[in-house]
């Protein structure tokens, strides 16, 4: 018991992971955002720290977040893309998420907002170590009022494994309000325990909704009115961990699930000038902003620039509490050296870029990234669309092998492979490893260490 007080302590009693959807790398004030402010998110900065080389497990929703909430690439525990309402597939029994690792030490976990790792009731988060649960089981767009298909069943809006309404515009413009106001009564009502709260926003997906708060404040349209909607989020929980004396002692991670869908044009976010965007191996679809803060033990005002991936949140948490990691092989590396500011440490030697159900489309070590030949979307060449019509992007465009030198070119403009044999001598040794142990349906690799995805029937 004394030895579990004492991890509780490590670990500051709480810990706090807001996810945002499909925000890009050039969406907050530190990162060059223009027409509005995220003043709270900025704060995060300057009382923690910034990752800028930190990727999403996947450039799409529902792998993305298998990634995080698992340690694991998608891929190895059967996930790809985004599941559609009428699924009958999620998250297995046998995998472990966070929430699952801290029941071991007794915390009290909730989840609030997009879920989209499985919609039927053996895939809910009541079910996957987490004690409370309200939010959708899966993205806004899926829904009757879909122009493009309106085809979609009614929209649920979840509390616990029950629908408690069908989801209207109405409800939309209110969610990111009653998301912060449900995340703030969890914390004061566990404040003397040791909690883990995990808030996923649903905004801003499209279709885009705001609250009368925010309604027309910025000089950027819709898209600036819910940035800013979603900032103030993040300050009423700074607000509610302050007032309920904790905020020196929680654990705050903030980051997205993937890089923007930019073929929504100003109904849409920035990449800050990285390569392509959502549904793409390159740099605008899978590298994403993080900060990560924690009074007393993270630095403030720091910025780490050493690889990490969303994947690495599990084993660095359970690090950090001595809980066991779940017993099914994960990828994710403890960086726990780079949270508390060690410059030496290098715990993530290189990444993997993986799309579709099991392509292999690149891999990338601290300074080099390698992309294999394939077939991918691209957004070069097409306007994007306006007021929540989207741009036309090419699902099937020829992707030619290419190395980037992303410490000179993050956009990826400059193919230097005839410069350096030697870096995709190694990077082939990667991935000749990765399609033995994971597979790689561009090679027909199978691999060897896949596990399946849960299914209902």
């Amino acid at each position: 018991m004394a030895k579990d007080t004492a991890c509780k302590r490590q670990f500051g009693a709480s810990g706090v992971a807001i996810v945002r959807e499909r925000m890009g790398y050039g969406d907050l004030s530190v990162t060059g955002a223009s027409g509005y402010k995220t003043p709270n998110i900025d704060r995060l900065c300057v009382e923690g720290m910034r990752f800028t080389n930190y990727y999403s497990p996947q450039a799409i929703s529902s792998a993305s977040r298998a990634g995080l909430l698992t340690g694991c690439y998608p891929n190895r525990i059967g996930f790809s893309g985004a599941l559609m309402p009428s699924a009958k597939v999620g998250i297995a029994s046998s995998e472990e998420t966070i929430a699952d690792v801290l029941k071991k030490k007794d915390y009290v976990c909730c989840a609030i907002g997009k879920w989209h790792l499985g919609s039927r009731p053996q895939f809910l988060p009541l079910r996957h170590g987490f004690d409370e649960y309200f939010g959708l089981p899966y993205s806004n767009d899926m829904w009757p009022f879909n122009p493009r298909n309106p085809n979609y069943p009614p929209l649920p809006l979840i509390e616990g494994d029950k629908m408690l309404k069908e989801v209207t515009p109405d409800v939309l413009e209110q969610i990111t309000t009653e998301y912060t106001e449900r995340a703030v009564q969890f914390i004061g009502q566990n404040r003397k325990k040791p909690f883990f709260l995990y808030l996923a926003h649903t905004m801003p997906h499209v279709p885009l909704f705001v609250s009368d708060k925010f309604k027309g404040k910025s000089e950027q349209g819709m898209y600036g009115d819910v940035m800013m909607e979603i900032d103030w989020s993040v300050g009423e929980i700074l607000k509610a961990l302050k007032k309920n004396g904790i905020d020196k002692n929680t654990l705050i991670i903030f980051t997205s699930d993937n890089g923007p869908w930019i073929n929504y044009g100003n109904h849409a976010g920035s990449t800050g000038g990285l390569r392509e965007a959502k549904g793409c191996a390159y740099e605008g679809g899978q590298r994403v902003p993080c900060i990560m803060r924690w009074a007393g033990k993270i630095p403030a005002g720091t910025v780490c620039n050493r690889l990490a991936s969303s994947i690495d949140l599990l084993p660095t948490i359970a690090n950090l509490c001595s809980a066991p990691l779940p017993p099914l092989k994960i990828d994710g590396v403890n960086i726990t050296p780079l949270m508390l500011g060690d410059e030496t440490a290098n715990p993530r030697s290189y990444f993997l870029y993986y799309y579709n159900k099991n392509s292999l489309e690149a891999v990338r070590n601290d300074r080099f990234k390698m992309v294999l030949p394939h077939k991918g979307r691209t957004y070069v060449g097409f306007l994007p669309g306006n007021n929540g019509e989207p741009g036309e992007v090419n699902e099937n465009h020829q992707e030619e092998f290419a190395l980037y030198d992303l410490r000179r070119d993050p956009g990826e403009r400059y193919d230097v492979q005839d410069q350096y044999p030697e870096v995709i001598a190694e990077l082939m040794k990667v991935v000749e490893a990765a399609r033995l142990e994971l597979g790689d349906d561009l090679t027909g690799q199978k691999g060897n260490e896949r596990r399946a995805i849960g299914t209902s029937e």
